[in-house]
């Protein structure tokens, strides 16, 4: 519906602070939907993200973050403003890659130099356009690792160094600048990063074009193209349009074979239940967050909350061609999850389009990947397999944090992020000794939210929910623990290789901003000297 300001001085919700908030958004704050006609769902067709291969090279790679123009609402509909990060191709140096997948080998370190070129101002929200880049996955150094107040701001730069050491895994890139991440996230800085091995290579499973990154998150749009920000009396945002690596709903042409989906829910506060309209095409999880799981798990469904990873294989061989000439049709679709808003289609995914015939293909699903293993002695980079074989009675020691909203702020055990800062970046929720292994209890006593907890540095094993087993699904290396509402998620992790100071939060980004987000050392206090400290020790210029 369309209201005056004057038809809203009289409703009473212009005051204060609301005054600088769009008036669209009162327009619609009972119902959150976009205010332009929605496109329809699977007549977009599906686009694969360009890929920046630096496997074999020097490992050097220039990003630099701009506002760019895209026709997410299709042709002839105004165009959408988004943030990106864009590279030179380096196969064709005339053209410019927009949110590029970054390929890298283990064991091949490289430099990422980041330049914000983004407006000084956000053009809606009116911030400096300050930015944080977190290699989500990556066990890097402290000054290394996107640490919120660790900021770029505009015409700065900055030289983020990875090692690049630990096993095969889908890692993602994205801003973690404090108190801009979700919007700036929401803006469009996200996008995959790949890191191969051996392992992988020698599996079997679908490579090369057949190993296919779906970034899939949700959005609001105004009448001019334009990403419309509610979220929510700062709890969530919660999209009405389903977009898949930045294309509504769209339709992918698929041979009936095997296919690799590195998924990833870039959403800021949507979570999905997915699952496919065919029980012929059989879905089989093979990596989580941290990477591949002991062996693969087939199932019927898969819930995926914000930053999670999981890789799947869809076997589209067993699709019936249909009686007359075409393809065959099977969505990607999810089911209700707790505390989602739906609207009418949010539960659609993609299409795919399964073509007539067979085809030739090689690939396989192993029946197993490794043996989980005792870690070895020591601070170092864990294996999967060493993640996957750590268990509860080797802990040393046990904490429990606790995520709650308290006054109108999303804590961690009842603090925020600002008094990290107030305490000169000391304040730590843990301080876990280089190489020990510790059991951490992630509490959401909430009725009405779900909390993705991410922790930095580490991979993790979820040990319960509630007491009872995780999930089949999500029984390999995490990063990211899905605590649903009132739920208590008991995992174990080995903390190193490095020392330093690193983050933990929600990863609701609109929480996260609202500050539920807290630090953990390991290794002792060196204060504002630490060679690796994560402000002081390499910042941008």
């Amino acid at each position: 519906m369309d209201l005056s300001r004057r038809d809203l001085l009289k409703l009473g919700v212009l005051a204060s602070a609301s005054l600088y908030l769009p008036l669209e958004r009162f327009a619609r704050a009972k119902d959150m939907r976009s205010l332009t006609a929605l496109p329809t769902p699977f007549t977009a067709a599906f686009q694969r993200p360009p890929d920046v291969d630096l496997r074999g090279s020097a490992g050097r790679l220039e990003v630099t973050m701009r506002q760019v123009q895209a026709p997410i609402l299709g042709p002839g509909r105004p165009q959408t403003n988004l943030w990106a990060y864009t590279a030179t191709d380096p196969k064709d140096p005339t053209k410019t890659l927009i949110n590029p997948t970054i390929h890298v080998n283990k064991g091949q370190p490289i430099e990422a130099t980041q330049v914000n070129g983004l407006p000084a101002r956000h053009p809606v929200h009116g911030y400096e356009s300050w930015v944080s880049v977190h290699l989500h996955g990556s066990a890097s150094l402290p000054q290394y690792d996107g640490y919120a107040n660790d900021v770029i701001k505009p015409g700065q730069r900055k030289v983020y160094k990875y090692p690049n050491a630990q096993g095969a895994r889908t890692l993602w890139y994205h801003d973690h600048g404090v108190h801009r991440t979700a919007k700036n996230a929401y803006a469009g800085l996200a996008a995959q990063y790949h890191l191969h091995d051996q392992m992988e290579r020698d599996s079997g499973i679908p490579m090369g074009q057949y190993d296919i990154p779906l970034i899939l998150r949700d959005a609001l749009f105004a009448r001019d193209g334009s990403l419309l920000w509610d979220d929510n009396s700062e709890s969530s945002l919660m999209g009405d349009v389903i977009l898949v690596n930045g294309v509504p709903w769209p339709v992918m042409q698929v041979e009936k074979r095997r296919y690799r989906f590195r998924i990833l829910n870039a959403s800021l506060s949507r979570s999905f239940k997915l699952s496919v309209s065919d029980p012929r095409v059989k879905m089989t999880v093979i990596a989580t967050d941290g990477g591949f799981m002991p062996k693969p798990v087939q199932v019927s469904s898969l819930r995926i909350g914000m930053a999670e990873r999981y890789e799947v294989i869809l076997d589209f061989t067993g699709v019936v061609d249909p009686l007359a000439a075409g393809t065959a049709q099977v969505l990607l679709q999810s089911g209700e999850v707790k505390n989602n808003v739906d609207f009418a289609h949010t539960r659609k995914i993609m299409k795919f389009n399964v073509a007539r015939g067979t085809v030739a293909d090689t690939s396989q699903i192993p029946s197993y990947f490794y043996t989980p293993t005792a870690p070895k002695p020591g601070s170092t980079y864990m294996g999967p397999d060493e993640v996957m074989g750590l268990t509860e009675a080797m802990a040393t020691k046990r904490r429990t944090l606790r995520f709650e909203r308290n006054n109108g702020m999303w804590t961690v055990n009842g603090a925020t992020w600002d008094s990290v800062v107030a305490s000169g970046y000391t304040n730590v929720v843990a301080d876990p000794a280089p190489g020990s292994i510790e059991v951490w209890d992630f509490v959401n006593t909430s009725g009405g939210w779900f909390h993705p907890i991410h922790v930095h540095l580490i991979d993790f094993k979820i040990l319960s929910r509630n007491g009872r087993a995780p999930f089949a699904y999500e029984q390999g290396p995490k990063d990211v623990a899905y605590v649903g509402e009132g739920e208590t998620v008991r995992v174990v992790a080995k903390f190193g290789p490095h020392e330093g100071k690193y983050m933990i939060h929600c990863h609701n980004l609109v929480h996260e901003d609202h500050d539920m987000m807290q630090q953990f050392r390991v290794g002792p206090e060196k204060g504002a000297a630490d060679p690796d400290h994560p402000i002081y020790a390499a910042p941008a210029a």
